[in-house]
């Protein structure tokens, strides 16, 4: 299963606790990014857990071989159209994950996630591992 993938929180963290489905995929996949948005939600996390310098120090591993996208002017195109599309139908979604599914359809990857509400967005290709 080769491909190009976009990593939601969800997958990062299930990677962490060393799921071996995770860690199968990843060896399969052709390329994998990871959005800054994921990055903000992990070191949030790591702020409020009891072991923030040893969380601290894997993310930062984590980053340092990763492929990171940033949000930029695309990305906020991508953001307003879904966000609009979400309020038509009356399905918002939580905001930080509009911003990845954003980036996810900038540029043309699939996200890869455990969270079923990513389905709402419309033209975004979704697998969950």
């Amino acid at each position: 299963m080769s491909g190009r993938f976009l990593l939601d929180t969800s997958i990062v963290i299930a990677l962490f606790a060393d799921d071996l489905s995770v860690q199968e995929h990843l060896k399969k996949a052709e390329e994998v990014f990871v959005p800054s948005i994921v990055l903000g939600e992990l070191y949030f996390g790591v702020r409020k857990s009891g072991r923030v310098q040893q969380n601290l120090k894997r993310i930062n591993e984590f980053v340092f071989s990763s492929v990171v996208l940033a949000c930029d002017l695309d990305t906020a195109r991508e953001y307003g159209g879904i966000k609009n599309a979400l309020r038509e139908k009356g399905r918002l979604i939580p905001e930080n994950d509009i911003w990845i599914g954003a980036i996810a359809r900038q540029y043309d990857l699939t996200l890869v996630t455990r969270d079923e509400h990513f389905k709402e967005i419309k033209h975004l290709k979704v697998k969950r591992w």
